[in-house]
Formats: C-alpha cells, sequence, structure tokens
C-alpha cells in the first residue's frame, strides 16, 4: 500500500491501540545512490549528501482489532513520507515516525516536572538513601531538583547520587516507525517495509599500475560504501546507481538522540569561590543501563560507534542496466554497517594499451609565459582494448613498476565514462616539455580583429613525444590561418603534433573575431 503524504506525527498512538513490534529484519536489501553533485573527491561521514532506497522483510503478529505496529531500527535518516509497507491488512490508518531516542538528556527533559527517585550513597556507610523528589530543570544548565531536604542541584552535597527513573513514556532505543492498523482478525504475516533514507553515499576508487615499458596498465577498482546512519543492515543484498538523479532536498527533521548531560552544582563558600564542577550522570537500575547500551549501540554519534573500513573482494561487482543509469550489484551478501566505509571490488581488468599524450589548453589569443605541459594517459573504452563497460567516477591513484617495486606516480580525478568512450587519467605537469605563447596586437577593420599568435614547444625528453595543443576561442572567433593542420575536438580548435627529442615545434595561427 502506498501513502502518497505523511504527517510527521511525534505523538504516540492512542491508548486503545496495542503495541505491536515488528519481528528483526530477515531479509535485507540497500540500493545505494551517489550524491548528485559529488563527481568524485573522498567520503566524509559526517557530511554523506548521497541518499539510500532500503526494502526490510518483516514477520508480524497482528491482533483482532486495532494495534500499533513498530518497525524498530530503522535508518536514522529515514524519509518517512516515502514509506510503503507491502502486506498489510486494509485498514491502515496512519504512519508515525517516532522522533526522540532515548538519553540522558532526553530521560531528564520527559521528567521534567514529574516525581523521581533521587539514590545518594554514604560513603563511610556504603548505604543507599532514597529521596522522593521532583525535577525542575532539564540538563541544559544543571539539573536541579526538590526533595523533603530542599532544593538543590545533582551533585552539590558531594556524595554519590544518581536518579531512577520509571514509567517514562514516549522514548525509544532505537530509531523507529510506526503504523497504525486495524484487522479484522488476528493473522501473522510476512510484511516488507521500503522507504528512502538519507546520510548515505559510494564512490568508486581505482589503482592503475603501468608496465615497464609504459605501453599497457593493470587497472583495479574498488566501490567504496558509506553509511553515516546509527543503524547497520547486516548481511544485506547490496547495489550502487551511478548517475544523477533529479530528487527534491527537502528537509528532514533528524532524530532526537540526545547525549550526555554534566550535572553541575555550586559549592559553599564566598561568591568569589564560585567554579564550576561537572560530572556525568549515571544511570542507577539495570534495566535502564541495558537500554543506555542499546541506545549508544544504534544511534549516529554514540561515543562507541567508531569509523571504520573493512574490505571484502571475493568477487567483483557486476553491472547492470537501470534505465540511462547503470546499476552495480554486488554478487553476495553484505553488511553496511553503521557510521562505516566498506569497499568492495568492482573491477579488474589488464594489459590495457595506452598513449602517453603531452599537451596544454590555452586561449587561443593570449600570450603565455613558459609553462611545463601535461601529460594524460589516454585508451577506449572498448572490449578490444580490455574494458568495454561503464566507469563510474571516483578517485585514481597511478603505480609504476621500479626495479621491480610499484611506486605511486600521480593521483587524480576520473570521470563517468560510458562504453566506447575516450578514458583519460591525469597525471600531471611535466616539466621535461615547456610551452610558450607570443601573440602580436590586434588589427583589421573596425569589426574585424585580426591577431597572429605563435606558440613554441619544447621537449627535453630522450624521446619523440604526442603533443595537443588545445585552445579556447572567445564567441564570435575562429582561426582563419595556421602552418600546421588544425582539427576541432569537443568544439574547440585543436593541432596534433609530434615534438622531437631533445628538440623544438613552432605553430603559428591567426585569430579573427567579428564584432556585431
Amino acid at each position: 500500500m502506498r501513502w502518497a503524504t505523511l504527517a510527521w506525527i511525534l505523538a504516540t498512538a492512542p491508548a486503545a491501540a496495542d503495541d505491536i513490534a515488528a519481528s528483526p529484519p530477515t531479509e535485507l536489501s540497500v540500493t545505494v545512490y551517489r550524491a548528485p553533485f559529488r563527481a568524485a573527491g573522498s567520503i566524509d561521514l559526517d557530511g554523506l549528501a548521497g541518499f539510500a532506497l532500503v526494502s526490510e522483510v518483516r514477520t508480524v503478529h497482528l491482533p483482532q482489532g486495532l494495534s500499533r505496529l513498530r518497525f524498530e531500527g530503522v535508518a536514522d535518516g529515514i524519509e518517512p513520507a516515502s514509506a510503503i509497507v507491502t502486506g498489510l491488512p486494509p485498514g491502515v490508518i496512519e504512519k508515525n515516525r517516532e522522533g526522540k531516542l532515548l538519553s540522558p538528556s532526553a530521560l531528564i527533559a520527559a521528567t521534567l516536572g514529574k516525581a523521581v527517585t533521587l539514590l545518594r550513597t554514604d560513603r563511610k556507610t556504603g548505604k543507599q538513601q532514597r529521596l522522593d523528589g521532583t525535577l525542575l530543570s532539564d540538563a541544559k544548565g544543571g539539573v536541579v531538583f526538590q526533595t523533603s531536604e530542599g532544593i538543590e542541584a545533582l551533585r552539590c552535597s558531594g556524595l554519590p547520587e544518581t536518579f531512577s527513573f520509571a514509567g517514562v513514556d514516549g522514548l525509544a532505543a532505537k530509531p523507529t516507525l510506526s503504523v497504525l492498523v486495524r484487522s479484522a482478525e488476528a493473522s501473522t504475516r510476512t510484511v516488507t517495509l521500503s522507504y528512502l533514507a538519507r546520510n548515505f553515499d559510494w564512490a568508486a576508487d581505482y589503482v592503475a599500475t603501468l608496465s615497464s615499458d609504459g605501453k599497457t596498465m593493470d587497472l583495479g577498482a574498488w566501490v567504496t560504501l558509506a553509511n553515516g546512519n546509527g543503524v547497520g543492515f547486516p548481511s544485506a543484498r547490496t547495489q550502487v546507481v551511478a548517475g544523477r538523479v533529479n530528487r527534491e532536498n527537502g528537509e528532514v527533521e533528524p532524530f532526537d538522540a540526545g547525549g550526555p548531560i554534566f550535572a553541575r552544582c555550586w559549592p559553599r563558600g564566598s561568591t568569589s569561590d564560585l567554579q564550576w564542577m561537572p560530572g556525568y550522570l549515571q544511570f542507577a537500575d539495570e534495566a535502564t543501563r541495558a537500554r543506555m547500551t542499546m541506545f549508544k549501540k544504534s544511534v549516529a554519534g554514540a561515543p562507541e560507534l567508531m569509523e571504520e573500513v573493512a574490505v571484502t573482494g571475493a568477487r567483483n561487482v557486476q553491472q547492470e542496466q537501470l534505465g540511462d543509469l547503470k546499476l552495480y550489484r554486488i554478487p553476495e551478501h553484505t553488511t553496511v554497517a553503521s557510521r562505516q566505509s566498506k569497499q568492495v571490488r568492482l573491477m579488474d581488468r589488464g594489459h590495457i594499451p595506452i598513449a602517453r599524450v603531452y599537451g596544454a589548453d590555452l586561449a587561443a589569443d593570449e600570450s603565455a609565459s613558459s609553462a611545463p605541459a601535461h601529460l594524460l594517459l589516454r585508451t577506449v573504452n572498448t572490449m578490444a582494448n580490455h574494458l568495454g563497460l561503464p566507469l563510474p567516477s571516483g578517485h585514481i591513484a597511478v603505480f609504476v613498476m621500479s626495479s621491480g617495486e610499484k611506486l605511486l606516480l600521480h593521483e587524480s580525478d576520473i570521470q563517468d565514462r560510458a562504453v566506447d568512450e575516450e578514458v583519460e587519467i591525469d597525471l600531471g605537469d611535466s616539466p621535461d616539455v615547456q610551452v610558450t605563447v607570443e601573440k602580436t596586437a590586434a588589427s583589421g577593420p573596425a569589426r574585424t580583429q585580426l591577431r597572429a599568435v605563435r606558440a613554441d614547444i619544447t621537449n627535453a625528453r630522450p624521446a619523440d613525444i604526442d603533443f595537443e595543443l588545445r585552445l579556447q576561442m572567445r564567441a564570435g572567433g575562429r582561426i582563419v590561418h595556421a602552418d600546421h593542420p588544425v582539427e576541432t575536438k569537443n568544439g574547440r580548435p585543436l593541432f596534433r603534433l609530434t615534438i622531437p627529442a631533445n628538440g623544438s615545434v613552432t605553430v603559428r595561427y591567426q585569430t579573427e573575431y567579428r564584432h556585431s
């Protein structure tokens, strides 16, 4: 069943509804969509701008009548309006996203103005004193409470103190989506919950190794999956999608994970002796400690959560078509753990023929002092070149074999490349190849501007090189004369040259601009 709209209801369901928890997921599927405006670059777990489509299969035992079905452990970044639940009986009334999670500050806030029990232990006797009282302030400025002995702040007595909470409702240990449903009869059902969630991303990381003769390379790649949520998805069918998806970026209210609080008090003495005396609030009863342990394991940003990198590479990712997008299916179930990035193997290709191309990108009619040329490795993404599969954008590290050792040569980004497209890998500047450009003053009739340009390319390397001089023309401009053949690539003039070893080549051309 699909709901087109959803009000974010943080209040609990009516008291008449039975509270039923769905089973933990028996099957999980996570499809991760890349951040639309991140073409390449590293992934920051605290700033993931991608999203995922999560699908969970669960078992529910519905009683007859009205019940509130709770799906615990959904992603923190769930978009409730996107949630689809199939397999339930007709009669779904509403969906609720439980927005307040169990935390010390949330417990204090939920008990503000209500009765609590203060537990105070005498250091000498070890006996515990129980005092009934009322909380007068929340955790923001120090916890203040009132007992029969008066008004005081937590931890100001000099004795170990804590609170015991009872009957606190409306807090969940895990992010929860609930569904209010009316069933004509009691039944056990297998349901599927699907929803979009934020705080995911993925990237491709390539490693290229050049052969000793520099004519071929081996290319391997990893898919890096990142989950910034406090909830993980164990043993999930996992896919990633390459390409930009048109998607609205509406705000989603985060789950209120709360956090630890500081108990502050004012010491006895003169006002000039005042100083803050912080101390962490501890919890007394075992049930609350157990719930807090569960909270720390399931909420993003909890102290125990670590950023880890897990690597697996038994089988390569399988590529499929998804409309105009590309879907890469990880062939084995994998765990998309909370607050973790994980790498799985994308591809392995060997003996890919490459060409080394030096070049410069210049404004067509501007002078430029001597500057190094740029070096590219170029191939074509075809089966004949041992590739022939879509290459998602990502980061690439290029290594070279030297005396039997693999040494890092350069790191750069690589853009999305479809089958049959040229693939270029940036190797940075080459100081052995220099380019100098000189121009003459503009001349010609009032509405026509002519300019002669001279470009000198020098090669200090011991072998001939292939060189490309790529020109950027202003609007209304063209090359009218040149002493070398000129081509056009991507709408720009291009000179393809061979520069001899320890030699140079001079290119002369004339530009023309017509003014209206």
